[in-house]
């Protein structure tokens, strides 16, 4: 059990099967991930199992843990498979995170309907059994949604007018309102821990304004007598162009303006020219959702989260 020697070694490390293989190349020349952040379990010189962490560019420390495979497609698997993978996950956390301190949460991406399938439910429980040992638990379960080219996007529909934020002090005091009621986890999560405007600033200096994408994509939906009433940020998080925020203010919501929202965000996207557009929400926001489906976009994928939290 030991981590990669360096980049060379990656042929070894995509033995094993995984959406995320062809990505981590590129993750790897963009400073995304290091060799000493992916882990093998090696018998012989047969790859049994694996561990990987992701960080973003040239981040100093992992940020999650989206890599952890099993030998899965062996004839008769052995008992100790997921005692294994046990071994090499707490021996890497060991050497990477050190004792006492909470380790990067866990995320996979998992096909839409893995629990009525016997082999992708096995797949993905023996991951989430393995996790369980070292004390993690399940925090959320995601939808991943995708609007393809071709779908139609709803025109302006009068209701609303689009602008973009005056500045990042007004996003994160909308972000602030947002908070109020949210369905969303990870922001719940958040209001355990701090304030509503820190929750809103972290989430605004930890991921949104670290995109390279045009700011001039985002938008602030108001009344016509000008009066915010949500905002959605189109972007491009290296990967695929994403809604990566949207939301309607506590005191709009109930009125359909979600649907505007979302065309708008989609219709700024639509216009790059772009082969698809990416997006997700918590299983349990049933409205978002719903929103969601109703622009057209496609459940292709879930995510699990788990947490040491």
């Amino acid at each position: 059990m030991r981590p990669l020697r360096g980049r060379e070694e990656l042929d070894l490390f995509t033995r094993l099967p995984y959406g995320l293989n062809a990505e981590l190349a590129d993750d790897l020349a963009t400073g995304r991930r290091r060799p000493e952040w992916m882990w093998v379990a090696l018998r012989g010189d047969r790859l049994v199992a694996r561990a990987a962490w992701w960080s973003r560019p040239g981040g100093g420390a992992p940020l999650v843990l989206d890599v952890l495979d099993i030998e899965d497609d062996v004839p008769e698997p052995g008992p100790d498979r997921l005692d294994i993978a046990e071994r090499l996950l707490r021996t890497a956390l060991a050497a990477m995170v050190g004792d006492g301190a909470q380790p990067p949460d866990y995320s996979r991406f998992v096909p839409p309907d893995w629990r009525e399938d016997a082999l992708p439910r096995r797949i993905v429980e023996d991951r989430m059994a393995v996790l369980e040992r070292t004390g993690a638990r399940l925090f959320v379960e995601r939808l991943r949604l995708e609007w393809r080219p071709g779908t139609p996007v709803p025109g302006p529909g009068g209701r609303l007018a689009f602008r973009p934020p005056h500045d990042s002090g007004e996003l994160v005091s909308l972000m602030t309102s947002a908070m109020d009621g949210t369905l969303d986890a990870h922001g719940r999560a958040d209001l355990t821990r701090m304030s509503p405007r820190d929750a809103a600033l972290k989430h605004y200096e930890e991921e949104l304004a670290l995109y390279s994408s045009p700011r001039d994509w985002w938008r602030v939906a108001t009344l016509p007598q000008g009066e915010p009433v949500g905002f959605v940020l189109p972007a491009h998080n290296g990967y695929n162009p994403i809604i990566a925020y949207i939301a309607v203010l506590p005191g709009h919501r109930g009125n359909g303006y979600i649907d505007g929202l979302l065309a708008e965000g989609t219709r700024v996207l639509a216009e790059q020219d772009v082969p698809r557009i990416r997006a997700s929400t918590d299983l349990g926001n049933v409205p978002m959702a719903n929103a969601f489906r109703r622009a057209g976009y496609v459940n292709f994928e879930r995510e699990i989260n788990m947490t040491w939290n």
